[in-house]
């Protein structure tokens, strides 16, 4: 339109939220991950040498998998998720950060019990 003056720049903004500025801005990202289906145990070891710990049996799909499908895993978008091909399922280091710190919460909180 004449006389219109519309941008077409598409400019990156800084993300408000404090684990995407984390796992975007900052880099931090799965480097490698351990399974053990008779511990019931996940640990995902970041980038930063810290370790995500989690049970199996909290993802359906990774409960009923067998220890050899649980082996098979590759990390997806240069470690910002981990993905299970045999068993069509994907977890982000977002959503493992956020599930270890609400474990540990809730163990904090029954601990005061």
């Amino acid at each position: 339109m004449p006389g219109m003056n519309f941008s077409n720049k598409i400019s990156n903004k800084n993300s408000a939220d404090h684990l995407d500025k984390l796992i975007f801005e900052k880099g931090l990202r799965a480097r490698n991950v351990v399974v053990d289906k008779k511990l019931d145990l996940l640990l995902v070891i970041l980038s930063n040498g810290n370790v995500l710990q989690d049970k199996i049996s909290s993802y359906s799909r990774l409960r009923s998998a067998s220890q050899k499908q649980l082996e098979n895993w590759e990390l997806i978008s240069k470690g910002v998720g981990i993905h299970w091909p045999e068993l069509n399922e994907d977890l982000s280091v977002k959503g493992l950060i956020k599930s270890a710190a609400l474990s540990k919460a809730i163990g904090i909180l029954q601990n005061e019990r």
